[in-house]
């Protein structure tokens, strides 16, 4: 990866457990610990697990919408690399023009009592963005680019009056308004009917192409990243475990939990049928986790030595291909 548009370097984010007013909790949810990771200018990168691994903290942490309890999070900005993690007032303010975030949950993520063109128009005025008939202009303009049209009969709506689908191109129409270079993608089609899934991530991609749009794609579906992403970066109770191009990393994975997650993939012809890898029990409590491998008490490889020592660090196995494993 020649040029780097978001570097993360040992990002970690702790919640404390309150145990009373006067005193210090001892004890801390590890949402995201140590996790690195870049992405360069135009690629997707999709961020893959189960539910509670960290995907939508990290997503969070790279908008700001979380601070960082330790680590790094840089974005190049007019050729030199800023740490956004630091960043305070106007240029936080600033920041917030250049990364933009898609939400899981389109029935939540717009305010009900706005029109569409108030829900669109919102991050325009908060940036201080052309006046009233330019605003207008450009709202016009998004919902074409989103496919809303004509943009007249959705201007004035309501989100109660559209469908998921109509409601999550709105908020894609919103997060892009706005002319960012970085978007977190938060499951975006998660939350719709299967029937329309595949056209809002066919918009996705061409809004990415024609707008010049990084993405990181945060998704439970190995389909919906092999068909999103160009990497894929897949995270297990805070930390990443196996990172490399789509297409290696389906087809020769190496981390058990990697292995795990494609055998329980379907394969979409009855002739076929792929042996299921087995773990053990389902995610542990992130609550202090022991220093071992975090896949330790479900992994079907593990022995002494996975016990005794760290969670292993990211290692090269050759092309650029990343694995947390002693075993691997």
């Amino acid at each position: 990866m020649t040029e780097v548009l978001v570097r993360v370097e040992g990002l970690s984010k702790f919640f404390p457990l309150t145990r009373g007013l006067f005193r210090e909790s001892r004890e801390f949810i590890h949402a995201v610990e140590d996790v690195s990771f870049a992405i360069a200018p135009g690629e997707s990168l999709g961020l893959v697990g189960e539910s509670g691994s960290g995907k939508t903290t990290t997503g969070k942490l790279l908008v700001r919408l979380l601070d960082p309890t330790a680590g790094h999070i840089y974005l190049r900005s007019n050729g030199s690399e800023v740490d956004i993690a630091t960043l305070r007032g106007k240029d936080l303010k600033a920041f917030r023009r250049r990364v933009q975030m898609i939400f899981q949950d389109p029935y939540e993520s717009l305010n009900p009592r706005l029109t569409i063109f108030d829900t669109i128009a919102e991050p325009l005025m908060v940036q201080g963005i052309g006046n009233v008939l330019e605003r207008e202009e450009m709202v016009a303009e998004m919902l074409v680019l989103v496919g809303l049209t004509p943009p007249s009969s959705f201007m004035f709506r309501f989100p109660h009056e559209l469908s998921g689908g109509q409601r999550q191109r709105v908020a894609i129409a919103r997060a892009l308004v706005v002319g960012p270079t970085f978007v977190v993608a938060d499951e975006p089609t998660s939350m719709l009917d299967v029937s329309i899934r595949t056209g809002i991530m066919y918009l996705m991609q061409d809004l990415a192409q024609r707008l010049g749009v990084t993405y990181l794609y945060i998704t439970h579906d190995l389909a919906v990243a092999r068909y999103m992403c160009q990497r894929i970066a897949v995270m297990y109770l805070g930390k990443i475990v196996e990172q490399a191009e789509t297409e290696e990393l389906l087809q020769h994975p190496q981390h058990p939990y990697t292995r795990a997650l494609i055998s329980a993939v379907p394969i979409p012809d009855p002739r076929i049928k792929r042996q299921a890898i087995e773990i053990k029990g389902s995610i542990p409590t992130p609550i202090n986790p022991p220093p071992r491998c975090r896949f330790y008490d479900r992994c079907p490889i593990a022995d002494a030595f996975c016990e005794q020592n760290d969670h292993p660090p990211l290692r090269d196995v050759g092309g650029g291909h990343y694995v947390a494993c002693y075993k691997a």
